[in-house]
């Protein structure tokens, strides 16, 4: 009984390295491709449609998804819905791009910014020209008073953090 037990044993572990194996060689080894798309792409694919449709809205889509690299304070879509109802749709409307544009620069900083350099700061200028105010309260990190909800968000040309407001810059 002990030596079919051990024999079973044995051929089982050899069965699963040869899976494991198998399993590995199907891997394209030539690959290296940490790729994990732009901040556009990361944006899309994780979840924040009023963004995205936001960014296509205002073109600027070709921007964030060049080389960057980009720090972006991505609002999201409950962050969009908080705000005064019908705002979201009259932004999105062709004649105002130029507001829509201005709103979605000022979600993002020129560089890679990751959290850990984020925390040190107590400001940042945006690609829309005028600064954000940055703050940590009790461990937390406000952007302009918007708590930072999920941070260091990897894309290939930036990093973004997911805030809870949207920010709005002065007029």
């Amino acid at each position: 009984m002990k030596n079919f037990l051990s024999r079973t044993t044995g051929m089982l572990t050899s069965l699963a390295f040869t899976a494991a194996g198998l399993a590995l060689a199907g891997c394209d080894s030539d690959s290296n491709d940490d790729s994990v798309g732009t901040v556009y792409e990361v944006a899309q694919d994780n979840g924040f449609g009023t963004l995205v449709a936001a960014i296509d809205a205002a073109g600027l889509r070709p921007a964030l998804e060049a080389d960057g690299p980009f720090t972006v304070f991505a609002p999201t879509d409950a962050a969009f819905a908080a705000l005064p109802a019908g705002t979201v749709e009259s932004l999105l409307l062709p004649e105002n791009k130029s507001t829509l544009t201005d709103i979605l620069t000022y979600h993002v900083v020129s560089g890679r910014v990751a959290a850990t350099q984020v925390v040190t700061l107590t400001s940042a200028t945006t690609l829309q020209g005028q600064n954000v105010t940055i703050e940590v309260v009790d461990g937390s990190v406000f952007i302009n008073g918007a708590r930072v909800t999920t941070v260091d968000v990897e894309a290939d040309n930036g990093i973004i953090h997911v805030i809870d407001a949207v920010l709005l810059p002065a007029s």
